[in-house]
Parts: structure tokens; C-alpha cells; sequence
């Protein structure tokens, strides 16, 4: 062989060494397609695809549709749809409106889903999540009417099947959402699981308040979510119904109308816990007078002796600044307790007794009617009302209320001090009788003028040493109450002069014992208080007593 034909061997032995196959080592390869993505490109490839046609409308403004091409296809789980307006200056809405319709039920129970895309500069985008899972859509793009608000006109319309068989579902967001530049956070999507409640915050404009409606089959309540003056919210939604899938309609306010809200997004919630509530109840002043309710967050729960009431005011609401304190009654039948819980930065925190034992109670929260009391009547506003179930045992004598603080650690220490080494009930009760009606004046001016307050109570009255037969009573039932004794007030009338009066019973050696520390302290001469402490109206005889006292109504 001569040395050219040795050479040309060796030249094709390293070209065809250089064109050999990489080792496994250092061989890249591609990553294998999704099934259902592969799944979905099987089922085109073996479709006759024919192309999108485009309505009337589409040549009137100049409409195009890049995407999708295809009048019918197959997809997994979602799709774009891109398109171009060349005229959209006759538009009476500056979005698209996308119609999802499935062949079958979603998990709510409805058939269809709506995206509204923004039109910018001419051109509109929309990734369309196919909310039910496997199966066949119809899917309609229309564009704005050149004529009449909130009316579209078909662009195009198509048909798309989803071999995936998995549920996803985007929040369905509506214009009155885009319009408040509505964005909820932190959402996983806008068909999730949950147990019981489900966290929902995010940012919105032109909004003091939120409503979030609930629903699940045939049952519907609505929660109010307060906006923060930088636009955010926040709030936990209960899941009321059980388990099962809930609908949360967040609905923002509408700028025509007052106290009226719009759709502005929809989200699906799979609660997976078998507990149910009942919805809090709230009034229309609730709203107008700034009030936002922390705690509690659903009604229908169970609980024992005590249970906390939360929240706060919006410090711009009419008469906020005027504002010290909050009510709360509880009834139970025909049994009825009031709370006074106190204002402070314009928060309220405290807790109210379902004192009469085991049962079903109705809650209600109120606020100050400022508008419609004067000194001689106070008047409350409601602005919520839930349900509880109380399973502690009667306790209706003992505990605190409305005006008698008797946990106080003030009234608690003077309760202590005048009954330290006695042992006999019946002691301890004239001890407390004694106090108050040697040491407490009574207010001629407060009675003359009517100049009753929300916040007249016990430590009130403790503190200024001064009051009408309200506040002598609410005095002497806290420091009986914080003295272990069962006590009460009893209102009515002095058959003498017909005049309302109100008066104390506490329960000794197991009877109740009447007193009138009022008129213990002394009488009225020429309109002015002579001061004359006696104890005649200690223990007095029943029949004697009534002679002169025209009992009505007790309160606790």
C-alpha cells in the first residue's frame, strides 16, 4: 500500500472517529413532555383542525386573534388568547369579556366562568384556566358594544377539550374588582382546601369596607372586612356550612349607590371540617358608624362562663370621639344581662357572662344612640347580633354587669376591707349597706337635670362619692358581688311620689334580704339632700317595705 492510500485511511479514520456518538457521559437529552401535554398534541395531531372564524363585529373595529388559531383543539388544563384591535375608540368599556362554559357541573354547582382582560394600547392577553377538570368547553370572546355599557359582541367562538382530568380554577375576577384595582394575596388559587376558616387580605382603592359573601347550597351570610386608610385588609372568612365546598363572594362598594356592593371576584373553598356556625348579623349602622367587630369572628360556638368581645372604631366616624363605651346584652329566654365594655384609642376589649346557665343565648352588640338619649333616657343602637351556646351553670347573681364592676380590683379591695373577719352572711351584707349609705351623697342636681351618662356605674360612683338610687345600687351589688354574696337590683317605683326608684336584694342564709341603701343615706328638704344615714331600710320587713317601694323589673 502506498503512503497517499495510508494517509487517506487515516484521515477517514479520524473523521469518522469525530462523527461517532457521545458516550453516555456526556450525552444531554431532552426532558419528556408532560402526559397530559403529550396526550393533548396525540389528539390534535389526529383532528381535521380548522381555523377560528371571526364575527362581524371582528371587521368593524379591526380585530384580530393570534391566538388561539384553531376552531377546535385539545389542551392541558389551559390556553392563551392573545388578539389586536386596530379601532377601539367607539368602545363603551375598555375590556374583554371571555365566557367559559364546561359541559358539567363545577364544584359550586355552576357551569360557567368569567375573565374580563384589559384592552392596553390595542392589544389583549388571557391565560384561560379550564376550572373543571377533564372534559369539553365553549369558549365565546367578545369586545366591547360601540353603543350600550356593560354589552359585548362575539368575536370569536370555539370549542376547547381538557384531557387533564385534575380541578384547577383561577379567582374569577369581574370589572367592578378591576375598576377598585382589587388584588387578593397569598391565595393559592381560587378553588382550595381549608379547615373551617380561610385567611383573605389583600389591597383595594376607593373602599372603607369590604363584604365577603358566603354561600354553600341554600344558605348564604355575608362578613364586613374594614379597609385600612393604605388600602389593605384582612380578615379570617368562616367556612359556616360544614364540610363541603363554599363560595366566597368578595363584593366592593358600589360608587352610585350607598351601602349597596358589587361582584368583584369569586373564589371556591373545599372546607374539610364537619363544623358548622352560624353568621353574625350585622346592621346598617354598623358600617356608617366605623365599627369593626375582631371578636367574634362567627356565631353558634360553644363556650362556658365567659366570652371575649373585640374591636375597634374607625376614629373618623361620627361620634367616635364621643364614644367610651361599648354594650353587649346576652338573653336567654326571658332572662337578660348587660355589659358595658370601655373605649380606649378607639379599641374596645373586654368579655361578657352567659350567666344563666346551660342554653342557648342571643348575643347583641350596641353602640350609643347619641342622637336620641338626653340625661333622662339612653338610648343604644344595635350594630350586631350572633348566637351562642352557654354550657356553664347559673351564676346570674354573681357575676359582673353592666355598671357593676365587681371584679374590679378596686371595688375587689374595699370589698375585702369591710368584710375582713366576718363570717355571717347577714354581717357582711349590712357592712356593705353601711358604706355606701354613709359615704356616698346623693346628686340633687343629677336628678333635678336628668343628667344620666353611659358610663354612671359602680367605680364611677365609688370614685366621686356621689349619685342617684342607680348608682348607690350599682355600688352596693358590686361590693356584694365581689364579697361572695348573690345580689340584684330591683327597679320600680316610690308609690309616695310615683317617682322611679331602684333598690338592692342579696340572698343571706339563703332568702333575700331587701335593702334601700338610698334612703339609708339620708332625705330630701326644700330640694336639697340632708345628709342622715339610718338603718331602717336595712332588712327591712317585706310588707313594711313594700308600703313604699312598687316593684317592676329586676336586672342583673
Amino acid at each position: 500500500m502506498n503512503k497517499w492510500l495510508t494517509h487517506s485511511l487515516m484521515v477517514l479514520l479520524l473523521v469518522l472517529s469525530a462523527c461517532s456518538p457521545q458516550s453516555s457521559a456526556d450525552k444531554t437529552t431532552e426532558e419528556p413532555k408532560d402526559e397530559y401535554t403529550a396526550l393533548a398534541e396525540e389528539k390534535n395531531n389526529d383532528q381535521d383542525l380548522k381555523k377560528i372564524e371571526l364575527g362581524r363585529y371582528a371587521e368593524e373595529v379591526g380585530a384580530t386573534l393570534s391566538s388561539p388559531k384553531y376552531q377546535s383543539f385539545h389542551v392541558n388544563s389551559s390556553f392563551s388568547i392573545k388578539g389586536k384591535v386596530k379601532d377601539t375608540s367607539k368602545f363603551t368599556s375598555d375590556y374583554v369579556m371571555i365566557k367559559v362554559q364546561s359541559e358539567k357541573e363545577s364544584p359550586d354547582g355552576e357551569k360557567e366562568f368569567e375573565y374580563f382582560t384589559p384592552i392596553n394600547d390595542g392589544t389583549f392577553e388571557q391565560k384561560v384556566q379550564l376550572f373543571n377538570g377533564k372534559g369539553k368547553y365553549e369558549v365565546k370572546v367578545s369586545l366591547p358594544d360601540d353603543r350600550t355599557e356593560n354589552y359585548f359582541k362575539r368575536l370569536a367562538e370555539f370549542e376547547v377539550t381538557n384531557v387533564n382530568p385534575k380541578v384547577k380554577r383561577d379567582v374569577m375576577t369581574r370589572i367592578p374588582a378591576l375598576e377598585h384595582d382589587l388584588k387578593l394575596e397569598n391565595l393559592p388559587s381560587g378553588f382550595f382546601e381549608e379547615d373551617e376558616f380561610f385567611t383573605l387580605n389583600g389591597t383595594v382603592e376607593d373602599a372603607e369596607m369590604i363584604m365577603v359573601k358566603v354561600d354553600k347550597e341554600n344558605e348564604s351570610s355575608k362578613v364586613m372586612i374594614p379597609v385600612a386608610k393604605d388600602g389593605t385588609f384582612a380578615k379570617e372568612i368562616p367556612l359556616f356550612y360544614g364540610k363541603g365546598v363554599h363560595k366566597a363572594t368578595i363584593m366592593t362598594p358600589d360608587e352610585e349607590r350607598e351601602n349597596y356592593y358589587n361582584e368583584a371576584a369569586v373564589i371556591l373553598v373545599d372546607n374539610q371540617s364537619e363544623k358548622t356556625y352560624t353568621p353574625i348579623k350585622y346592621s346598617k349602622v354598623y358600617q356608617e358608624l366605623g365599627y369593626s367587630l375582631e371578636y367574634p369572628k362567627v356565631g353558634g360556638e360553644e363556650t362556658d362562663l365567659s366570652y371575649p368581645i373585640k374591636g375597634e372604631i374607625n376614629p373618623d366616624a361620627p361620634y367616635a370621639d364621643q364614644t367610651e363605651v361599648v354594650f353587649v346584652s346576652t338573653k336567654k329566654g326571658e332572662d337578660e344581662a348587660m355589659y358595658s365594655i370601655p373605649v380606649e384609642d378607639y379599641k374596645f376589649d373586654g368579655e361578657v357572662f352567659l350567666r344563666f346557665g346551660p342554653g342557648e343565648y342571643e348575643v347583641s352588640v350596641f353602640a350609643p344612640d347619641f342622637e336620641r338619649s338626653n340625661g333622662d333616657y339612653r338610648s343604644f343602637t344595635g350594630l350586631a347580633n350572633f348566637m351562642l351556646k352557654g354550657t356553664a351553670e347559673d351564676k346570674r347573681n354573681l357575676l359582673p354587669s353592666k355598671g357593676i364592676q365587681s371584679d374590679h380590683p378596686e371595688i375587689e379591695s374595699l370589698a375585702g376591707e369591710l368584710t375582713n373577719g366576718k363570717t355571717e352572711e347577714r354581717e357582711k351584707a349590712k357592712a356593705v349597706y353601711e358604706y355606701v349609705a354613709k359615704n356616698v351623697t346623693y346628686d340633687v342636681d343629677k336628678l333635678n337635670n336628668e343628667s344620666f351618662e353611659f358610663d354612671d356605674s359602680a367605680l364611677k360612683t365609688l370614685n366621686e362619692k356621689t349619685g342617684v338610687c342607680e348608682d348607690y345600687s350599682y355600688l352596693t351589688i358590686a361590693l356584694l358581688r365581689a364579697s361572695g354574696m348573690e345580689a340584684r337590683m330591683v327597679t320600680g317605683r316610690a308609690t309616695f311620689s310615683f317617682a322611679r326608684h331602684a333598690w338592692v336584694e342579696t340572698k343571706v342564709d339563703g332568702k333575700w334580704l331587701l335593702m334601700d341603701p338610698t334612703w339609708g343615706s339620708g332625705y330630701l328638704k326644700d330640694d336639697k339632700f340632708v345628709k342622715e344615714y339610718t338603718d331602717k331600710y336595712f332588712d327591712q320587713d317585706p310588707k313594711e317595705f313594700d308600703k313604699d317601694h312598687s316593684r317592676e323589673d329586676i336586672q342583673y
